[in-house]
């Protein structure tokens, strides 16, 4: 098994492909088979390494506190361990928190940074914001895993058509150890690196559905900070974009990678 047993924790991962190595990162409750409509059309391409982060997935779940700084050690150390220096990174939601703090913290071996659904922080602002992260933490500390796939599942794909897509997000969900999933939340909220994104040196491409729990416009906002930034809106398509629309997603990445290393020749 592509288990790698590093110094403080056993991290799951799997590769596909040859030639330039490209991360790709889940988000919260998932893991690496999130993936599964990027991983061989990348392959083609990239060398693709796709891990299951901390508390998730095949990985090891050991008790909590988490943060995201500790998610990104772990991974920094998975590449260290597989001899890789300089990668492409694409982070969906908290895989996109992990993605800034890995661009901050380490910010000469990215390549590039594709930041899907996500942003550089997760620090409640308004009534609106608060409101939200409290509803977090209620249905966190009242519902099982699988009550908690069936609420997220309903929002990220509720069209009769995704009803497949669904299934298998309830039953990954339903999947998860509870302490090391509420760990995971726990490290997100409050967790913020907008104070330190002219660190990032790297062409960063930020994906957006049109119907993300995050407005465009929040994008917009933190783009600005970027200057080697820009937005894709891909539309019709809520959080999990690279489920929802594919097709769409994949272009729009690869387009991105192939200007990055034209660029860089």
């Amino acid at each position: 098994m592509p288990v790698a047993n590093l110094e403080n924790i056993s991290i799951y991962y799997e590769e596909q492909g040859a030639g330039k190595p490209l991360l790709l990162l889940h988000g919260l409750g998932s893991d690496g088979r999130s993936w599964e409509y990027q991983i061989e059309p990348f392959a083609e391409q990239f060398r693709v390494i796709v891990v299951d982060v901390r508390g998730h997935g095949r990985s090891a779940k050991p008790p909590g506190p988490y943060s995201v700084a500790q998610f990104t050690g772990d991974i920094f150390a998975l590449l260290d361990h597989l001899e890789v220096d300089q990668f492409h990174l694409v982070g969906l939601s908290m895989g996109g928190m992990i993605g800034f703090q890995m661009a901050v913290d380490q910010p000469q071996r990215l390549k590039s940074l594709t930041i899907v659904n996500s942003g550089p922080e997760l620090v409640p602002r308004g009534l609106k914001e608060k409101w939200q992260i409290l509803q977090r933490r209620l249905i966190l500390n009242l519902l099982s895993m699988e009550k908690i796939g069936e609420f997220i599942g309903g929002r990220l794909f509720p069209e009769p058509h995704q009803a497949e897509y669904k299934e298998k997000f309830v039953q990954q969900m339903g999947e998860n150890d509870p302490r090391a999933y509420k760990a995971a939340t726990n490290a997100l909220i409050g967790w913020s690196v907008s104070s330190e994104l002219d660190c990032i040196q790297c062409p960063v491409l930020i994906i957006s559905g049109d119907m993300d729990y995050t407005p465009v416009a929040v994008k917009e906002a933190y783009m600005r900070q970027l200057p080697t930034s820009q937005l894709h809106v891909i539309e019709n398509s809520r959080h999990a974009t690279p489920v929802d629309q594919p097709e769409a997603f994949n272009t729009a990445v690869l387009n991105f990678l192939h200007t990055v290393s034209e660029k860089r020749v």
